[in-house]
């Protein structure tokens, strides 16, 4: 038989563990270890911090949940401790004095998760919680949680929809059927916890009928469509998007984050009744809905600016594989047979094939060209180019379609395409693609919002929506904006043509800054859009930018995987660790392997990667370096010319950011990192109660 998941020897009742987040991890993990149910108490306490330092696991009423998988424990098992000094884990009421550690193995698969969403679901109960800081003894707080991690699940309440007619007929007040959504990020804790505290409200009520779909990092069970059908109003409380949000079209909404659902369960039911009544209540969108006049579509709890920031970024996250793929393609291209290619894939394509190979000399259109491969190399290097001109000539096109389709959903898609690829062909580029983009989706949320009879409906998302928005997009960048547009985009290509000198150093500033401010956010994305749209035209300066902006965007994680090692003891234990890899991460060209040292101490790691950032951007582009390849960092080196220059700009901005950090962090040394080495001592016992 497996052992309890909890024992007398896994509670600490009143037991002071330190002031920090990372000493009471420290502390649990050492009782774990002494329990034999983990080799190494570093290594679990370790994972677990790395763990907090992604996001602070404190939850409502004074509870925190640190958890982990690790590979030094060798069963699931679960510690608690009760502070008499409470602790700040970020939770939404402030300190933590009841503090759980769910450790799992590295291979447990998802043991750890049920367990926590177990406990979530406890914890909203105001029961549970008064007997955690009433019990006398560990035996009792045992008994307590065994109790709710064991416990089967609940039988649900029947359904709306098979609910006997006759409780509705015995009810005086009018009954209101509430459907609802709930979701966080890592869809674990405040998931289901949310789900309970509004279930638990609900149940209370017998003016309400409830049903709910937590969509957790585990199995989703989908609300029936006849329950959806019924539903009078819909509370979507989450952090992410909402899976399969068209179930809900036209139906009256309340939304919010997740905590809200936790925090006043009864305040969004209120609002919910409400709505219901409403009937220009905000509805949730959709081509088959009929939203009342005056509901703005889904999302809009958001600012526009908010909600058009987010398309950009959205059709941003879609374009980028189109660049990759294409771009790479491309550069494999040149890298097989020669600049040339770049010049003469077409006719290489299209009169050669693998029983008539080119030759090193060959004539094409009545002039003798000389390649530098011959034969299969230089077939596959233009078939290489071919394809990666293909996916390059969809990239406004997808900017466009997915800036649309995060706007007005599956709708917007078809005319956003069209708007993007209508700018290519009248030489508006990317600029045109982002307007064109956030026209179709405005139009197409503004045509989903008509109200249609029932039988047009059904043809509104299909036909109707896409026709029509496809019609004015077009008609509004041939008549209205195709040539200011062009003259925009024509402008912008000129200005890069000509610079040089300062004025190019200048741009490599800008650039290597906004590469290093945000490691992937929205500032980010914006100097790589620049960089990696232009890369479609061709033209040297664009290849400059691209070039720039990689070498930049490398900077941040070798630069602080090369700190951790210069001085190892100005960083956290966890840093550390994640210094290890984040140096091969930068080597590819992935910013985000610098997130985890920006989040824990953003006030002397980001100016000093943004300082290097902008060395590198700065010596890249006043050394002339272009770039064919709009990611790969160091493994796409054969695309890169010249490509010692580059090299040279990369290792300039790594030794500043380097020595900016490192002198940040000795200067004005970091509290954590103080704690994380008070906390780390050798001691082979729990500390003491």
């Amino acid at each position: 038989m497996s052992s309890p998941i909890i024992t007398a020897d896994l509670v600490g009742l009143d037991v002071d563990y330190g002031g920090e987040p990372a000493a009471v991890i420290d502390n649990l993990a050492r009782l774990v270890a002494h329990t034999g149910r983990a080799t190494d108490a570093a290594v679990l306490a370790r994972d677990a911090r790395a763990r907090e330092e992604k996001s602070g696991t404190g939850v409502p009423g004074g509870v925190a949940i640190p958890h982990c998988r690790s590979a030094a424990v060798t069963e699931p098992t679960l510690a608690f401790a009760r502070l008499s000094r409470s602790v700040d884990f970020s939770g939404p009421d402030g300190e933590a004095s009841l503090v759980f550690l769910i450790a799992a193995p590295e291979g447990g698969g998802k043991e750890h998760l049920k367990i926590l969403s177990k406990l979530a679901r406890a914890l909203v109960r105001k029961d549970f919680l008064e007997g955690l800081r009433g019990a006398a003894t560990a035996e009792e707080i045992v008994e307590l949680v065994t109790g709710v991690v064991n416990a089967a699940p609940k039988k649900k309440k029947p359904a709306p929809e098979t609910a006997p007619k006759a409780l509705a007929q015995e009810a005086t007040a009018k009954v209101t059927r509430v459907v609802a959504i709930t979701a966080c990020p890592t869809g674990i804790a405040h998931t289901y916890m949310a789900a309970d505290a509004l279930t638990q409200t609900a149940e209370a009520r017998p003016d309400i009928e409830f049903a709910v779909e937590p969509q957790g990092s585990s199995a989703v069970t989908p609300l029936p469509a006849a329950t959806i059908e019924a539903a009078d109003a819909v509370i979507f409380a989450t952090d992410v998007g909402v899976k399969d949000r068209e179930r809900f079209a036209g139906k009256p909404v309340i939304e919010s984050g997740v905590k809200r659902a936790i925090n006043e369960p009864g305040v969004m039911l209120d609002e919910a009744v409400t709505a219901a009544a409403n009937p220009r209540a905000r509805r949730v969108a959709g081509g088959a809905a009929r939203p009342s006049d005056s509901a703005p579509e889904e999302g809009s709890g958001l600012s526009w600016g908010k909600r058009i920031q987010q398309a950009v970024m959205t059709g941003v996250s879609y374009m980028v594989p189109f660049v990759a793929a294409g771009g790479l393609l491309l550069a494999l291209g040149f890298m097989l047979g020669g600049r040339e290619v770049g010049d003469y894939w077409q006719v290489l394509v299209t009169q050669y094939s693998l029983t008539n190979l080119p030759d090193q000399m060959a004539v094409i259109n009545g002039q003798l060209v000389a390649f530098d491969r011959a034969g299969l190399g230089l077939y596959l290097a233009a078939v290489f180019f071919a394809t990666g001109q293909a996916a390059m000539g969809f990239v406004v096109a997808a900017l466009s379609g997915y800036i649309a389709y995060a706007l007005a959903n599956r709708p917007g898609i078809a005319p956003g395409f069209v708007g993007g690829a209508l700018s290519v062909a009248l030489g508006a580029g990317f600029i045109g693609g982002l307007v064109t983009g956030i026209l179709a989706g405005l139009i197409a949320m503004w045509i989903g919002s008509w109200k249609v009879p029932r039988w047009v409906a059904s043809l509104m998302p299909v036909v109707i929506i896409p026709l029509l928005t496809s019609m004015i997009v077009g008609l509004a960048m041939f008549l209205l904006l195709g040539k200011p547009l062009e003259a925009i985009m024509t402008g912008l290509q000129d200005w890069l043509n000509s610079m040089s000198g300062s004025s190019a150093v200048l741009l490599g500033v800008i650039l290597g800054l906004m590469m290093c401010f945000d490691l992937g956010g929205p500032v980010n994305k914006a100097a790589y859009l620049f960089a990696t749209a232009g890369l479609s035209t061709g033209d040297d300066s664009s290849m400059k930018i691209m070039a720039a902006v990689m070498a930049a965007g490398m900077v941040p994680p070798i630069a602080l995987s090369l700190a951790t090692f210069l001085r190892g003891s100005l960083f956290t234990p966890a840093e550390r660790e994640n210094g290890k890899s984040s140096w091969l991460l930068g080597l590819s060209f992935v910013s985000e392997g610098a997130i985890p040292f920006a989040a824990a101490d953003p006030l002397r790691v980001i100016p000093s990667m943004m300082a290097g950032g902008a060395v590198t951007g700065a010596l890249s582009m006043a050394l002339g370096v272009t770039a064919s390849a709009p990611h790969g960092g160091i493994f796409v080196l054969p695309a890169i010319s010249p490509a010692l220059a580059w090299v040279l700009s990369l290792v300039a901005g790594i030794a500043v950011s380097t020595l900016a950090v490192l002198a940040m962090k000795q200067l004005w040394p970091n509290k954590a990192v103080r704690e994380a080495a008070a906390t780390t001592a050798p001691e082979n016992a729990p500390a003491a109660a």
